[in-house]
């Protein structure tokens, strides 16, 4: 992945004052550093040994007591101390500046993101698993504050310190400042040496780091099936492996980066060594005064500071390399259904039902194995066409076709005499309503989650809604009623009150189209005729694709669609196909077989 730190920089263009106001501060914090050795110098050669100032500090002479060596040790005592003050409230100033703008670059990215992840296909969640996603949003994201505050900026702040190190070091002496900077090469062979492998273990991490947030999120969404089939100690082990492999990755990463900032401060202490052999002969000789070896050794520590900071920004680029990756694999996905170029809006009849028709339609989810073979069905405004067949017979691939969660590798499907490709995303699928087996539910409020598909729909239309889904009774039995907050994906509620807070849901979006997806599946008797009554109500004046094992469900259809292996085999009325004698005829017989064998057994 090439220059994916430009890529990232765009997200640091919106918050260019913050950036630059960090960049002023860390100026001003490289020229405090510059001064910082100074009072030391000028104690220790003009109190200590009683040499006069030195020109560029004659004006300390003209302040009160100037001249007296007491009162002149107590100004560069104050100065150190002003100094130092100076420089924690820089750096104070700096933290919360970067901290506010090193966040919104974070949420910016990972808005970006999300926005994304939201319009990829199915296809592609399918592939990928939630918990990764999950971590890519919201820990990886943090690469971009990162790159700018961790090695863009220090970056800036090492090279002009070291510029500015070196020159008032070749000042001070010419032959020390060229041998400083014999240390620069090796630093760089090591960022060579390292900077690679420490990104690839980084990456190595978090991906396992993923996986590992993947697995929690599995297990805690699924905690009702763990624990019914006892698989507790099994989903132990596998989280405990998971996280020694992720300890070892991080292990590596550290013993990587270790073992670089071992390299870089050996050849500095190297250097520094040399140079004090080298400075400390020159004192000796009388070519060099005490106080500017002083002033030098700290300036050599403060040249190799910026030296090291620029080679441990390899490892700080590493890790950022690393998170972007990440990011980048996933926005760099592709995998979405595409708005056509010049997209038309539909207006279909809200009280009348729309006309669906596709049109040999062929599609599957893999090259080479089709789910749907040239398949042709038209259901005409306000018909409830029934799909049945046995499992994986193409029932529920049919119905995502409708609104573009695929797109048919062949054929096209339309509404109202217009292929849905040409159709704008959003007002395709505003023209369609959705009662699945296992109804989505928010935890929030019952009135929210009905009007999860208008939010703008006032408290009247939210209660007629419920009424008219037979969901009213039970709503006004909770403890506040349609402001009681339900749990995680409607926990505290059962089967049949779900489904009909569903359906209350459809109602209130009131769709000219709608599909069901085993609806009462999962229901008793009792709940099954307190559903079907509301089913009636949603259905009127709607085309509806209803996908259902159940005769009691079903028969009431304007056109029942028998489906086998991709392919509809049988199509027509409950009656007209009993009577056929083919696939739908024997699948009723063998449910009423059941229901008379469940009646004997009762």
């Amino acid at each position: 992945m090439k220059r994916w730190w430009l890529r990232l920089l765009h997200y640091a263009t919106p918050q260019w004052k913050s950036v630059s106001l960090s960049i002023l501060l860390m100026t001003f914090g490289v020229i405090l550093d510059v001064l910082k050795p100074w009072p030391l110098k000028l104690v220790v050669d003009s109190i200590l040994a009683g040499k006069p100032l030195p020109p560029m500090a004659a004006w300390l002479y003209r302040l009160p007591g100037g001249h007296s060596p007491s009162a002149l040790l107590a100004w560069l005592v104050a100065a150190t101390i002003v100094l130092f003050l100076c420089l924690w409230t820089r750096e104070t100033v700096q933290s919360y500046v970067q901290a506010g703008a090193g966040s919104r670059m974070v949420y910016h990215l990972g808005a970006d993101l999300f926005h994304h992840l939201q319009h990829l296909s199915l296809r592609f969640h399918g592939r990928n698993s939630i918990g990764d996603l999950v971590r890519r949003i919201t820990a990886n994201t943090g690469c971009v504050r990162d790159l700018v505050f961790a090695v863009f900026i220090p970056m800036f702040s090492a090279l002009l310190s070291l510029l500015m190190m070196f020159g008032i070091m070749w000042r001070l002496n010419h032959s020390l400042a060229l041998l400083a900077l014999l240390a620069a090469p090796m630093l760089g062979l090591l960022v060579r040496r390292f900077g690679e492998l420490m990104e690839e273990r980084m990456y190595r991490q978090l991906q396992l780091e993923g996986k590992l947030s993947d697995l929690a999120e599995q297990t805690l969404s699924a905690l009702p099936i763990v624990r019914a089939f006892g698989r507790e100690n099994s989903l132990d082990h596998r989280f405990s492996d998971l996280c020694r492999q992720t300890g070892r990755a991080y292990v590596r990463t550290v013993i990587a980066q270790i073992q670089f900032k071992i390299g870089a401060s050996a050849v500095t202490a190297a250097g520094t060594a040399f140079l004090l052999a080298i400075g400390g002969l020159q004192v000796m000789r009388g070519s060099l005064s005490l106080g500017s070896l002083l002033v030098f050794l700290s300036y050599l520590t403060s040249l190799y500071a910026p030296m090291e900071t620029l080679a441990y920004l390899s490892a700080g680029f590493a890790a950022a390399g690393a998170g972007a990756r990440r990011i980048f694999e996933t926005l760099d996905a592709d995998d979405r259904v595409p708005e056509p170029s010049h997209p038309k809006i539909l207006l279909a009849p809200r009280n009348q039902g729309a006309h669906v028709r596709l049109e040999g339609v062929t599609f599957g989810y893999e090259t080479g194995r089709p789910v749907l073979l040239n398949v042709n069905l038209d259901a005409q405004p306000g018909q409830t066409v029934a799909l049945v067949g046995a499992t994986g017979a193409g029932k529920s691939t049919l119905v995502s076709l409708l609104p573009r969660f695929f797109d048919p590798w062949e054929g096209r499907v339309t509404i109202e005499g217009t292929d849905i490709r040409e159709l704008q995303l959003a007002n395709l699928r505003e023209q369609i309503g959705f009662v699945l087996q296992d109804p989505f539910l928010l935890p929030a409020t019952v009135a929210d989650n009905i009007a999860y598909a208008c939010p703008g729909a006032d408290r009247e239309q939210i209660v007629a809604a419920a009424v008219a889904a037979n969901a009213d009774e039970f709503i006004w039995r909770l403890p506040q009623g349609f402001d009681t907050v339900i749990g995680q994906r409607g926990a505290t509620l059962s089967a049949g009150q779900r489904q009909r807070l569903s359906i209350a849901r459809a109602l209130l979006k009131n769709s000219p189209i709608l599909i069901l997806d085993e609806p009462t599946s999962a229901l008793d008797a009792e709940t099954e005729t307190l559903l079907l009554n509301a089913l009636e109500r949603l259905l009127e004046g709607r085309t509806s694709f209803m996908i259902a094992h159940r005769l009691s469900t079903i028969h009431r259809a304007h056109k029942i669609v028998v489906l086998d292996q991709g392919r509809i085999v049988e199509q027509g009325t409950h009656r007209d196909l009993l009577r056929s004698g083919g696939l739908y005829s024997r699948f009723a017989a063998f449910q009423l077989d059941e229901s008379q064998a469940a009646a004997k057994s009762a």
